[in-house]
């Protein structure tokens, strides 16, 4: 189930707050860009996720949704869901029609799926790099680097929109050569969400297998 996660977003294990020098133009669009996303309800996002190893010549593309609110979301992507509610989580295979049942530890986990909007906030140093254009939309590019030297990941680029301080994709850079691309192909703001949206209905996976791992 980490190992699922963390190819979703970003490897953020516990650190300290970083008091070293950031770069003031960095932070000022980081934080209207925090301030954006932390001022809705919720949010729906279509998204691709592109897995790079040139020295292992893999390439491989998937794609998938995810619905945030606060900490609580539900995940879908390559036959998987997985749904939080901010206490307990499920992970629903659909090639087993299984599903695993833990509690949420957001201590024990290595990525929260809200943490790209307020990842740079704690334990990661932060650089503006340049301007660019993505298709064809301006945007500001902000490299982010762990302080932890521990972390899997050494560098986070963000191609932040000009226009409206939306997230448009982000690369992570991991040790052993991978690179992960995300980029956002639909973003819906306060989608309706309701009591069964961060749950699992067990009656709607006709015969699932049920594994409580609490």
């Amino acid at each position: 189930m980490k190992k699922f996660l963390s190819l979703l977003l970003l490897s953020a294990t516990a650190v300290q707050i970083g008091y070293a020098q950031q770069d003031p133009k960095a932070g000022k669009i980081l934080d209207q860009m925090s301030a954006k996303y932390q001022a809705l309800n919720g949010f729906k996002a279509a998204f691709t996720q592109t897995l790079e190893n040139p020295t292992a010549k893999v390439k491989e593309n998937l794609s998938g949704d995810i619905t945030v609110s606060g900490t609580k979301f539900r995940l879908k992507m390559n036959g998987q869901e997985v749904i939080n509610n901010g206490q307990t989580m499920w992970t629903y295979m659909k090639s087993e029609n299984e599903v695993n049942i833990s509690d949420y530890d957001p201590e024990d986990q290595d990525i929260s799926p809200s943490q790209i909007y307020t990842l740079y906030k704690k334990g990661y140093k932060y650089s503006y790099v340049q301007e660019s254009k993505e298709n064809g939309e301006a945007v500001d590019v902000i490299e982010l680097s762990p302080e932890d030297r521990n972390n899997s990941v050494y560098k986070v680029r963000l191609n932040v929109s000009k226009k409206d301080r939306s997230v448009k994709s982000w690369k992570m850079f991991k040790k052993n050569g991978n690179r992960y691309t995300f980029t956002i192909k639909k973003f819906q703001p306060n989608p309706p969400l309701d009591a069964t949206t961060f749950s699992f209905d067990k009656a709607k996976y006709k015969g699932v297998k049920v594994i409580d791992l609490r």
